[in-house]
């Protein structure tokens, strides 16, 4: 599928990354794709992979018109960070794992057109995302490459990202199949770190607390032991002697 171009003619040719078209049909499809994004960009932080939203894939070498703009793509084996746009032939890598953001209006590309050329890719997993649940049932539905051919994924997992998806409402959640603990989008992560701030200020406040007691019981302690010296200094004047005296 990928063209070979001499040299001289392929450094002629542009490829584009912007066609002038919304990232998003709507706000519900625009805020899945964001969150799948960071989601997962976050997740593989720390592995030999990227994570591209909406950049085109380029996958046919001296062809700029051959191209798609997946809503999210995961890429092992290659170099971490974003791209302006994606060539297969120049990273060497195909996409892993592509999410669609998919809706009734884009059903025949999201389900034919794409379906058939990732699949000829090689992409390894292909998972149809419908925010609004305008057509795909329960609206998440996955495929899975055996062979040169996708089945329907049945258990609701992604085997190269090691992650259960679970539908939450408009979005997809992904939870880590070693620890089980969902993770958290941008606004629950700003959640997550404004109850742990109040939750130190808190602490902090509790030990301030116990300080300031502390501090008041032994200048309370002090006063009585420099009320029983005076007491007893008292005692001395009148010739008393203060270990006399029970």
């Amino acid at each position: 599928m990928t063209a070979t171009l001499p040299v001289s003619v392929e450094s002629e040719i542009f490829y584009p990354s912007a066609d002038g078209q919304p990232v998003a049909e709507t706000y519900d499809h625009l805020y899945a794709l964001l969150t799948t994004l960071e989601v997962l960009k976050q997740y593989l932080a720390n592995r030999q992979a990227t994570v591209l939203g909406n950049q085109f894939l380029y996958y046919a070498q001296g062809f700029p018109k051959l191209r798609v703009a997946p809503d999210v793509m995961v890429i092992f084996d290659v170099a971490s960070g974003g791209r302006d746009n994606y060539k297969i032939w120049e990273e060497g890598q195909v996409p892993t794992v592509i999410f669609e953001m998919t809706s009734f209006g884009t059903k025949g590309q999201d389900e034919i057109f794409k379906k058939t050329l990732y699949e000829q890719l090689g992409v390894k997993e292909y998972w149809l995302f419908d925010p609004k649940g305008e057509w795909v049932e329960q609206q998440l539905r996955g495929y899975r490459l055996r062979g040169e051919i996708y089945e329907p994924i049945q258990d609701g997992r992604s085997e190269p990202l090691q992650l259960r998806l679970v539908i939450e409402g408009r979005l997809i959640g992904f939870y880590p199949e070693d620890t089980g603990e969902k993770l958290l989008i941008p606004d629950e992560l700003a959640q997550a770190l404004r109850k742990e701030v109040l939750a130190r200020q808190q602490a902090e406040e509790l030990v301030e607390q116990e300080r300031q007691r502390a501090e008041q019981e032994r200048q309370r302690a002090e006063q009585a032991e420099l009320q029983i010296e005076q007491l007893k200094a008292r005692l001395r004047s009148l010739n008393v002697d203060p270990d006399t005296i029970e």
